[in-house]
């Protein structure tokens, strides 16, 4: 019992960390760039796709994303059937990207790995989430935007997936569906600056690109 009980809390612990290691920051500095000093400031995928190019953010947004897969998976091994340590650890490591004391606690939004841990708790809800994020993106070009409308989407259909009782004990828990209201409002939270650009019509955008832009 007693080391179940260390686990309970070395789990979300070692999520912390794992979560508050700064990918962006560090993809910047292998390009000679301090990702918090051009741009947004931010350390997340879209500043890194701007100030350093499309593949550095890309790999921006894999890595921050699986950050956010992993650690709900290891709560899983070292903790079967608990998904209040799962859903800690999924905490622990969104806490950890944007707070990461790595940097003195001045992260990204979180979006990229809150992704990845909804994705390990409620694939489903994930899912439909994604695509609204695509489609808002395609059919406005910000990124803001279409996180800021996929973390609305994300809980209400994790409520209705809990209804129709799709998905499994963990993603259709009270607590889950708790959990994924907490992480919305909180990346809602983190994008206010955004929300008052889109708002001014100043926020950046990203433009698709014409035909003979290509090099």
């Amino acid at each position: 019992r007693f080391f179940m009980n260390a686990w309970h809390f070395a789990v979300p612990v070692a999520a912390y960390f794992i979560g508050a290691i700064p990918f962006g920051f560090l993809i910047g500095k292998l390009h000679g760039i301090d990702i918090r000093k051009v741009g947004s400031g931010n350390i997340g995928a879209t500043n890194v796709t701007r100030s350093v190019g499309k593949a550095a953010g890309k790999l921006c947004f894999f890595l921050d994303f699986l950050k956010g897969i992993l650690p709900v998976y290891l709560a899983g091994l070292l903790c079967p059937g608990e998904p209040v340590v799962a859903l800690a650890a999924g905490a622990a490591t969104i806490a950890g990207h944007m707070f990461p004391v790595y940097l003195e606690f001045k992260g990204g939004k979180g979006v990229s790995t809150a992704a990845g841990v909804a994705l390990a708790l409620a694939p489903y809800p994930l899912l439909i989430a994604f695509v609204s994020w695509v489609i808002v993106f395609l059919v406005w070009r910000y990124v803001s935007l279409a996180s800021i409308v996929a973390a609305v989407v994300l809980p209400c259909t994790a409520i209705l997936f809990a209804v129709g009782g799709i998905g499994g004990a963990t993603a259709t828990s009270g607590i889950t569906i708790g959990f994924f209201l907490l992480i919305s409002l909180l990346a809602i939270y983190r994008h206010r600056s955004n929300i008052v650009r889109l708002l001014n019509g100043t926020e950046s955008r990203f433009e698709k690109k014409k035909h003979g832009d290509a090099k």
